[in-house]
């Protein structure tokens, strides 16, 4: 025997024991291989030692006609192992029976189920076709959905079976533990997928006042309401909506608490860069006021950036306590700008009209100095006129 044979012989006994020692327990997920189909009856190679067998008419399509062939490839759960065999199923759907639906309930496996009618406390879900089940509201998904008829009615979807009684005449279910074991293992994939960095793209799935939540395939992520953008935001229902696409930056990933961070802004390019090229100090402009603070007024001058009016410089000289004593949000006013910091990105303000202690004071010493230079005027004009006036009655003594 060549060394190649033996490597091929050595190979295949591995294979032939492993399959051997293998066995797979009601609720594994198994991928198959068909290797025959009869009238009602699927012949699968599931990589153990006897071969799996599922009811054809699990993939009977509308049309009454099976949907799949030998040689295709199927995932499956193990619905119960026996000297009959191992059998199996492809998620239980409209083709299952009772006591399909029994060994579902003990294994674990999901269910197909039809939403059909709106009831006390949450839903009625049709199983297999005729067999009545009930879903409550909280066991329907990870998230509370506001209209619940309107989303799940008239839909099909996947769930487990929680309770099993009275021969199939009492059936609980639920879509939410079948959605968090996918989103569980969902993490675990994503756990070796994702770093900090990392564009991804999302779907929105939740507006909340503080952030948006985005579902980045199977889990959800937030991006801070900070970090929607590079402008301020007060309302984020009025820029976005549930369902909408996003890209994000991923900023922080903290699996031990399930949290990850976006940001969206950190994708858009930064208006500061593109606005300071046509600011400067000393320049006159119009901004609008965007919000008051206790020590200011904050000026948006363009699309994300702003400066800040110190409270000291608003009021034309009087002291005020605070700046919504003399202005308020949302008014347009003309500035200055007196300085600009690129570093930490800070502009300061000055309204236009505005004058420092110093430039008061000279002002009102070239007032004072004007002021003087019309009196000594007219104070001159008089004694003139004063002179005048004596000069000619002196004249007009003489003639006489």
């Amino acid at each position: 025997m060549t060394e190649h044979e033996k490597d091929s012989f050595a190979a295949l006994f591995s294979e032939s024991l492993e399959q051997s020692l293998k066995k797979l327990s009601p609720g594994d997920k198994v991928s198959a291989t068909v290797v025959g189909i009869d009238k009602e009856t699927i012949f699968l190679d599931v990589g153990t030692k006897s071969e799996g067998i599922i009811e054809a008419s699990e993939f009977v399509n509308d049309d009454g006609q099976l949907s799949i062939s030998v040689g295709d490839r199927i995932e499956v759960y193990c619905l119960k192992t026996g000297a009959a065999g191992q059998l199996f199923t492809a998620r239980l759907g409209s083709g299952a029976s009772s006591a399909h639906l029994e060994e579902a309930y003990r294994s674990s496996v999901p269910v197909e189920g039809f939403v059909k009618a709106e009831i006390k406390g949450g839903f009625e879900i049709t199983l297999s076709g005729n067999v009545r089940a009930f879903c409550p509201y909280s066991q329907m998904g990870l998230r509370r959905v506001e209209n619940a008829a309107e989303a799940y009615l008239e839909t099909h979807m996947s769930f487990l079976i929680t309770k099993f009684d009275a021969g199939g005449r009492n059936i609980v279910l639920s879509a939410r533990l079948l959605q968090e074991e996918e989103r569980r293992i969902r993490k675990e994939e994503l756990q070796k997928e994702l770093a900090e960095g990392q564009t991804v793209a999302g779907t929105i799935s939740s507006i909340r006042s503080f952030g948006l939540f985005v579902d980045i395939g199977g889990i959800d992520a937030l991006v801070p309401i900070s970090e929607v953008g590079w402008s301020r935001v007060e309302n984020l229902e009025e820029i976005f909506r549930v369902g909408q696409q996003v890209q994000a930056i991923i900023k922080g990933l903290d699996w031990e608490n399930d949290r990850i961070s976006l940001s969206i802004k950190e994708t858009q390019e930064d208006p500061w860069d593109a606005a300071v090229k046509d600011l400067g100090e000393g320049k006159i402009c119009v901004g609008t006021i965007s919000r008051l603070a206790q020590f200011g007024a904050f000026v948006n001058l363009a699309p994300g950036v702003d400066g800040l009016i110190h409270i000291s410089k608003l009021g034309r000289g009087k002291r005020i306590n605070h700046p919504r004593e003399v202005v308020e949000a949302g008014q347009n006013i003309e500035v200055v700008i007196e300085s600009i910091d690129p570093d930490s990105k800070r502009i300061s303000l000055a309204p236009s009209d505005y004058l420092s202690a110093e430039d008061e004071a000279e002002k009102q010493r070239q007032e004072f100095r004007s002021y003087r230079t019309e009196a000594e005027k007219s104070e001159a004009q008089e004694s003139l006129g004063s002179f005048g006036a004596l000069l000619k009655a002196t004249l007009d003594k003489k003639q006489k």
